[in-house]
């Protein structure tokens, strides 16, 4: 996904069923524990798991460009098809664009996530 040493992380919409082997290759990779929404400062990239039913894709998209840095990316992690609380790609590609995100890639995150990368324009602080 892209992550390197130094890289502050933000971690949104955590849950029991998120994959914790992910978190912590994200963890090593970066050196550091993933920062939550009380961080209080900016930080590089965010991911943000969200499933079907966990509230308005748009807001939390909004929600997630509090601390992050101008040019900074939003991993949004999302169960893969045909698991449960799957979220249309089309949600996504709705929702993005109307939170001031645009999508970039997207691909597997392990073995029941996909992680789509948003970007944020450079000059965006929320």
């Amino acid at each position: 996904m892209g992550f390197k040493s130094g890289t502050v992380v933000q971690e949104l919409g955590w849950d029991d069923d998120v994959d914790e082997d992910l978190r912590e290759a994200i963890e090593t990779v970066c050196g550091a524990e993933m920062v939550d929404g009380d961080h209080g400062d900016v930080v590089d990239v965010v991911v943000l798991w969200w499933r079907d039913g966990d509230g308005d894709l748009v807001d939390a998209l909004v929600d997630s460009l509090t601390d992050l840095v101008g040019g900074g990316a939003v991993f949004l992690l999302t169960p893969k098809v045909g698991r449960p609380s799957y979220v249309d790609a089309a949600d996504v590609a709705e929702a993005a664009p109307v939170a001031g995100l645009s999508t970039t890639t997207t691909q597997a995150a392990g073995p029941h996530w996909s992680a789509t990368k948003l970007v944020a324009p450079k000059s965006a602080r929320r």
